[in-house]
């Protein structure tokens, strides 16, 4: 099992002096307080204080919403390291894990659907983000953000409410209640675009 800081803080990130927590704000960079790596996940290595931690006592939580924390931890580490072996990276971050690695298939699926479609999923957030730019969205949040929105882009499988209540449930676990309203604020405008309905899945993926 991959090994955590031991001095994880409410805010749920591990760093004492972590800012990764706020809310995008238009006079600040939301890299400053990121916590300083170094080129140990240049080879596909994610370093373990590279994910934001869960609370000290996390809420009970389905295997479902724990493989998309898995998804959104990962995604996390990724934006910071960009390993440049990703296919190692992934291997190593999610055999670390709790569980064996069978119980995150679903981690993986989104973790790699979201990296694969990342590029355009961050020009929809732009799109949406209006006054943001996407570099001063805390890194947790956009993690958040590029998840779900990986969801309800490219997974008609799954209800877009069910990836919106599953982000704003995250987010409260590991960020603020600000950015919780930001997510969801986000989240929503993706919806409208959406030609499908909100409430149930459109396809099932065999």
């Amino acid at each position: 099992m991959m090994k955590l800081p031991p001095h994880a803080t409410p805010c749920g990130y591990g760093y004492p002096d972590d800012e990764t927590s706020a809310p995008p704000t238009p006079d600040g960079d939301a890299s400053q307080g990121q916590t300083h790596l170094g080129q140990s996940g240049r080879a596909g290595i994610i370093p373990p204080g590279a994910i934001p931690l869960p609370p000290p006592e996390p809420p009970q939580n389905s295997r479902r919403r724990l493989n998309r924390i898995a998804a959104m931890q990962f995604l996390y580490a990724w934006d910071i390291t960009r390993p440049e072996n990703v296919h190692n990276a992934t291997r190593s971050f999610f055999e670390s894990q709790e569980h064996e690695r069978d119980y995150y298939a679903f981690a993986e699926e989104l973790a790699n659907g979201a990296m694969e479609k990342h590029a355009d999923i961050d020009e929809t957030i732009r799109a949406f983000a209006q006054n943001w730019k996407i570099n001063r969205i805390a890194k947790v949040d956009l993690a958040i953000l590029r998840l779900a929105a990986y969801e309800l882009l490219y997974r008609p499988d799954i209800p877009p409410i069910v990836s919106i209540n599953e982000a704003i449930e995250i987010s409260k676990q590991f960020s603020t209640p600000e950015a919780k309203r930001f997510i969801n604020g986000m989240l929503d405008k993706i919806k409208d675009q959406l030609t499908r309905p909100a409430r149930e899945a459109a396809i099932s993926i065999m």
